[in-house]
C-alpha cells in the first residue's frame, strides 16, 4: 500500500516527504522493522517506543509516525497528536477495514465474557455463520487456533486476526473486550453490530484505581464505539441485574435490549439448575424459547441469557439459538469436570475473584455435596485488595481450604498466601497441619502440584474438589519465568494414579 493511501485514515498529522513510498507492514516492536515498514511508537508505562526509534532505524526503518519530533537523516517522520490512536487508523486501513463486512460481537464484563463467547460462536455456527472467536483463551477461526496472549490484542494484531478471518471465510466474529483494551483504544476501529454487558465487579484494580475507572473504561464499548460503527442495525445487550445496568443504559445511545434471570426484555420463565446441566424456558421479544445446556450454575443461566438476547438482537433464529446453545460443551477451564473413578466431582475453574468464587461455590453447595475441598491462590502484581476477600469467600463456603501460590510474578509467594489468609482467619477458620487429616478448617501448601495432591488424596466419594484460579492456563508465572503447569493435567495425572 502507498503512503499516501494509507494516511488518509489520520485525521491530524504532519508529514514532509515522499508520500509515494510503498509500505509492506505497520510494526510497533523495533526488532521486526525494515526498510518498507512504517514503525510506530507507542507510549507505554513501562516502555516507551520513542526510546526504540533508534534501533529501530537501525533495523532499517525509514518511515516512522511519532508524538514528538524525530530528526535522522533520510526518514519521514509522521507527527500524529496521539500515536495510540493514529495506530488504529492506520491498522484497519492497511488491513482493509475488515469488520465492516462481518458481524461483529463485543462482550465486557468482569466474569462471563469467555463463557458468553463460546455460546454465541456455537449460535453463530447452528445458524449456518462461519465463525470467528477472539477470546481470553484462543483466537480462532476455521481450522485456525492461536493461543491468547492477552484477552483483547493490541490494534495492529487485532486487525490483522479479522483480516485473516475474512481471508479464510468468516462471515461472522465474538469478541471479548477486556477494560485495558478498551482504555488503550485497542478496539477503536471495529465496527461492531452488537455490544454485550455481562456484570460488574471488582477486579484490575491496579491498573483502574477506582471501580468508577473501570466502569468508565467498560462503558466505552456502548458510549463510543458502538454508536461509531459504520452497521446499520445495531444493539447494546444489558444485563440488568447488575446494580450498574441501569447507569450503563443511561449512557448508552440507540437500540438496547435488557436481560435477567427473572426481569429484562429476556428472561427466565422457567429453569432447572443442577450439576447435569441447565434447562429453562426463556422470554425474548420473539416468543418462548427452550434452552438445554450442560453448564452449570445460575451464573451461567444469565450467561445464556445475555447470549440468546444477543442473538435476538441480530435476528437470529430461535431454532439456531436452542441447537447453539445444546451443542456447546462448555469453555475450557469453565467448571470444566474432572471425570474420574473415584466418585469425586472434580471442577477446574477460572474464579479469580471474590464474586466469581462465591458464583461457583454457591453452585456446588447447593448440589448437596458432603464436603467442598477448594484449592485456590491469587496472582502476584494483581489486585492485592480481592485478596483476603478471596479467603472470605473460600473459607465461608468451603469445608477445607488449601491455600497455595497461582502466578506469583515478582511478588513472593508467601505475601500473596499471607494476604489471603487475613480473610479467612477473621471468619475464625482454624489453621491445621497439612500431615493431619482434617474435616475443617485451612492449610496452606505454596506448591500447587502438592496442594492438588493433598485436596484429591483428602477427598472421599461424594466430596467436591474444586481446584480454582487458573482454569485455562497451561503455565505458572513465577518471577519473569513461565514454567508449564496445567491444572486440569495435573488433576487428571492425579486421579488415574
Amino acid at each position: 500500500m502507498k503512503l499516501k493511501e494509507l494516511i488518509t485514515a489520520l485525521d491530524q498529522f504532519q508529514c514532509s516527504g515522499d508520500r509515494d513510498t510503498d509500505i509492506a507492514a505497520i510494526v510497533t516492536h523495533s526488532g521486526k522493522a525494515f526498510s518498507e515498514s512504517l514503525f510506530v511508537a507507542l507510549p507505554g508505562t513501562k516502555t516507551d517506543g520513542y526510546a526504540w526509534l533508534d534501533e529501530a532505524w537501525s533495523s532499517g526503518a525509514r518511515i516512522f509516525v511519532t508524538e514528538k519530533p524525530y530528526k535522522k537523516p533520510g526518514i519521514l517522520n509522521i507527527i500524529v497528536p496521539d500515536a495510540r490512536i493514529a495506530l488504529g487508523r492506520l491498522a484497519a486501513r492497511f488491513y482493509g477495514e475488515p469488520t465492516r463486512n462481518i458481524k461483529l460481537v463485543g462482550i465486557t464484563g468482569t466474569n462471563g465474557k469467555t463463557t458468553s463467547a463460546y455460546l454465541l460462536e456455537s449460535i453463530f455456527k447452528a445458524a449456518g455463520h462461519a465463525p470467528g472467536l477472539v477470546s481470553t483463551v484462543a483466537y480462532r477461526w476455521g481450522t485456525t487456533s492461536i493461543a491468547a496472549e492477552r484477552t483483547t490484542p493490541d490494534q495492529l494484531e487485532l486487525q490483522r486476526i479479522f483480516a485473516q478471518m475474512a481471508a479464510a471465510g468468516a462471515d461472522a466474529a465474538v469478541m471479548e473486550v477486556s477494560s485495558h483494551g478498551l482504555k488503550q483504544g485497542r478496539a477503536a476501529e471495529c465496527h461492531f453490530d452488537a455490544a454485550l454487558f455481562t456484570n460488574l465487579t471488582a477486579e484490575h484494580l491496579d491498573y483502574h484505581l477506582t471501580m468508577d475507572d473501570y466502569f468508565r473504561s467498560k462503558q466505552i464499548l456502548f458510549s463510543e464505539l458502538l454508536p461509531a460503527s459504520c452497521k446499520k442495525h445495531k444493539a447494546a445487550i444489558i444485563n440488568i441485574d447488575d446494580p450498574l445496568g441501569p447507569e450503563l443504559i443511561k449512557g448508552t445511545p440507540g437500540e438496547i435490549l435488557t436481560f435477567g434471570l427473572s426481569q429484562g426484555d429476556v428472561h427466565a420463565l422457567a429453569s432447572s439448575v443442577t450439576l447435569d446441566g441447565i434447562t429453562a424456558r426463556i422470554v425474548t421479544p420473539e416468543g418462548v424459547i427452550e434452552a438445554s445446556s450442560n453448564l452449570i450454575g445460575r451464573y451461567n443461566l444469565a450467561n445464556i441469557l445475555g447470549a440468546v438476547a444477543t442473538a435476538s438482537a441480530m435476528k437470529i433464529p430461535a431454532g439456531a439459538i436452542q441447537k447453539g446453545i445444546a451443542a456447546m460443551p462448555g469453555a475450557p477451564g469453565r467448571m470444566e469436570r474432572i471425570e474420574n473413578s473415584r466418585g469425586l466431582l472434580v471442577f477446574v475453574d477460572y474464579a479469580h475473584t471474590g464474586d466469581a468464587l462465591e458464583n461457583v461455590l454457591q453452585t456446588l453447595r447447593a448440589a448437596g455435596a458432603r464436603r467442598i475441598i477448594t484449592v485456590f491462590g491469587c496472582g502476584g502484581d494483581r489486585d492485592r485488595e480481592k485478596r483476603p476477600v478471596m479467603g472470605s469467600v473460600a473459607a465461608r463456603l468451603s469445608s477445607l481450604v488449601i491455600v497455595t501460590s497461582d502466578n506469583p510474578r515478582s511478588e513472593e509467594p508467601g505475601a500473596i498466601i499471607s494476604q489471603i489468609e487475613q480473610g479467612i482467619a477473621a471468619l475464625g477458620f482454624e489453621r491445621f497441619d497439612p500431615a493431619l487429616p482434617q474435616d475443617k478448617g485451612y492449610c496452606i501448601i505454596a506448591d500447587r502440584r502438592r496442594a492438588i495432591e493433598k485436596a484429591l488424596a483428602t477427598a472421599c466419594p461424594g466430596d467436591v474438589v474444586l481446584i480454582a484460579g487458573k482454569g485455562h492456563e497451561d503455565y505458572q508465572q513465577i518471577g519473569s519465568t513461565r514454567l508449564h503447569f496445567d491444572d486440569r493435567e495435573e488433576a487428571r495425572r492425579i486421579l488415574s494414579a
